[in-house]
């Protein structure tokens, strides 16, 4: 239905406990669900806190950051959620904050993509509810305070929380009027400690009062500490029921807000179109001049080559640049030819409306395997295959004579020389592997 931004100040003045209130009081019709997110830059307290450690800080809002770089956002919020609903119906998730607020910076360009993560559950059946904690309206986490439906301001009805809220509630008015959706999306979720009465604390700052949740510590130490969240005590108490009362004021305060800033069209009287039609200013390309009364127009014979100096086009025609060279010729001398104007109707421009990503992820089809990439078959048992850096050859039986290699005693690699034996020395002593220099004597003693 909406996103819902708890927003809290000096002092704790309870924003993440009225937060989990509203999750666990918030009305659900059939089909639908509420998600609450701890985005305060300060960092989460609800594993440590109704949960008691009994989840492990593996999950939350700071794996996000890492996802958002990747382009996995819409598909990795799903995996942070943890389910908080009394019967495990997955109703009501929760999605961690930071279990370290040095972690704040990483999402500094991941607080924008998230918030139209957020506004684009409510066609799937949400409702979200954003913690944002003391400083989670300001800074670059404030875009998520801008574009809530609601910012609601959790106040301690004593002089010390009214007091330190005061310059808070200017400052976040001023916001929303120049970058937020107006002022009127303000309301106070006040904390009856103090004397002061929810009217008087309403007509003193000017904002629309929410709902006025008791100070009963006890009850409220379950949502902060944690205890049993489905004990009858629990959901019948006080605290529980104004929880549910401020969670139909909201409702109630999306639904007028919405009507303001979408309203319907009403039907316009028929005189009101006709003055708004003549006051309306029209561009110089589509001017149309307006009909008069006028002798039929006249139409050049093919022997006259320009038309009578006194001839004018029509006036009920669009008198453009374009007819006047289509009409009359661009050039003296040129046959005239006239072709009347068509009527064009508008072109209305809209881009498609892409359903949110990740919420069912598909894989991606695997592409085929090329035909020309495959592994090579084995040869037949018993056969001896070549492999070359250019493919694999024949079997040396099946190839031709002309490419089989040669054994390595034919020629391939030069025949060793046998070692020189001691009778076959130098006569200087130096031994040498060498044939023995030609000798010319000994060659004609032979003949």
């Amino acid at each position: 239905m909406a996103v819902i931004a708890v927003v809290g100040g000096p002092g704790a003045p309870g924003a993440t406990t009225t937060a989990l209130a509203l999750l666990l009081a918030w009305p659900l019709s059939p089909g639908r669900r509420v998600l609450l997110v701890e985005a305060d830059p300060d960092g989460g307290a609800v594993l440590a806190g109704a949960l008691e450690g009994r989840v492990d800080a593996v999950y939350g809002l700071r794996n996000l950051a890492v996802a958002d770089r990747r382009g996995l956002l819409a598909q990795t919020i799903w995996e942070q959620l943890i389910d908080l609903s009394p019967e495990g119906t997955a109703e009501r998730l929760l999605l961690p904050g930071l279990t370290d607020p040095t972690q704040a910076p990483g999402l500094a360009y991941t607080w924008e993509p998230l918030a139209d993560l957020l506004h684009g559950l409510e066609p799937q059946g949400y409702d979200v509810i954003v913690d944002l904690g003391r400083s989670g309206a300001t800074g670059v986490s404030a875009v998520l305070a801008r574009r809530a439906d609601v910012v609601a301001v959790t106040v301690r009805t004593t002089l010390r929380g009214l007091s330190s809220v005061r310059p808070r509630l200017s400052a976040l008015a001023e916001d929303l009027s120049t970058a937020g959706t107006g002022v009127d999306a303000l309301g106070l979720l006040l904390v009856a400690e103090g004397p002061y009465s929810g009217a008087e604390v309403s007509r003193e700052f000017g904002v629309p009062l929410l709902g006025l949740l008791p100070h009963a510590t006890r009850t409220a130490r379950v949502l902060s500490d944690g205890g049993d969240i489905t004990d009858r005590r629990f959901i019948r108490s006080e605290l529980m029921r104004t929880a549910r009362s401020a969670a139909d004021e909201v409702q109630l305060l999306v639904r007028r807000r919405r009507q303001r800033l979408a309203p319907t069209a009403a039907p316009i009287p028929a005189q009101a179109q006709i003055t708004a039609q003549a006051q309306a200013p029209v561009p110089p390309q589509a001017q149309v001049l307006t009909p008069t009364p006028v002798p039929a127009p006249h139409v050049p014979s093919p022997a006259t080559s320009a038309p009578p100096a006194t001839s004018a086009p029509p006036a009920a025609y669009v008198e453009t640049a374009a007819y006047a060279e289509t009409a009359w010729g661009s050039a003296e001398g040129e046959q005239p030819s006239y072709t009347p104007p068509q009527p064009v109707a508008p072109v209305i421009v809209t881009g498609p409306v892409a359903p949110l990503a990740g919420l069912a992820p598909q894989p991606a089809a695997p592409a085929p395997f090329p035909s020309h990439v495959q592994s090579p078959q084995p040869p037949p048992y018993g056969q001896q295959v070549a492999y070359t850096p250019y493919g694999r050859q024949a079997p040396s039986d099946q190839r031709p004579p002309s490419v089989r290699q040669e054994p390595e005693d034919e020629g391939r690699y030069p025949l060793q020389q046998p070692a020189v034996t001691p009778d076959q020395a130098q006569p200087n002593g130096v031994q040498s592997n060498d044939p023995q220099p030609y000798n010319p004597g000994e060659v004609l003693r032979a003949r």
